[in-house]
């Protein structure tokens, strides 16, 4: 018998770093979401300063491009130059295609479902977002509707006669695989 105790140890003992090793992948990506907007916070009080492009840690190739707050969901976020995968791991992405906050055209954001972007799916026609950019400039832009779209099927447009911002995650934002062909799709203009 005490050889079958003996292994009955070994194998709590596994299912122990078994149960541990699991709670810690799942933490990684929100841990990972959280530490990256905080060196980016940093990084954005430095482009404050007049500092051009800079970066939230040495071997970034993004850099702040503006602030996003939705106090109506207690967001306060960093949106980096560019949407590469890369970048959208670490926070919000700016589309370099489209227009800079408070410009003529749309703006384009991305960000992941599961992080940065979940407050999305509580956002409501009526609704309003502030954009900071870079230059200190705040733009308040009012949320005037919410889609899912299929990505296969269309584009978002990038010309628009007046000031516009979409924010873009992907959808359902409970799906098991990322990367499906849907996108929940919040649209906004600039209020003057």
């Amino acid at each position: 018998m005490p050889a079958i105790r003996k292994a009955g140890h070994w194998v709590v003992a596994a299912l122990f770093v078994l149960s541990f090793w699991q709670l810690g992948h799942g933490a990684y990506i929100p841990a990972k979401a959280w530490l990256a907007q905080e060196l980016m916070q940093r990084a954005w009080v430095r482009t404050g300063a007049g500092e051009t492009r800079a970066a939230p840690w040495p071997w970034a190739d993004t850099w702040p491009v503006a602030r996003l707050t939705a106090k109506a969901h207690g967001v306060d976020l960093i949106v980096l130059a560019g949407g590469s995968g890369r970048t959208l791991a670490f926070g919000p992405g700016h589309l370099g295609a489209s227009a800079l906050p408070g410009e003529i055209g749309n703006t384009i954001i991305a960000g992941h479902r599961d992080t940065h972007f979940r407050f999305l799916e509580d956002v409501e026609p009526g609704e309003l977002i502030r954009v900071e950019t870079a230059a200190g400039q705040g733009h308040l832009y009012e949320v005037t509707s919410v889609d899912i779209v299929d990505s296969r099927k269309g584009s978002l447009l990038l010309d628009t006669p007046a000031a516009m911002m979409t924010l873009v995650t992907c959808y359902p934002f409970d799906a098991r695989e990322a990367g499906g062909p849907l996108r929940y799709v919040v649209t906004a203009r600039m209020r003057f």
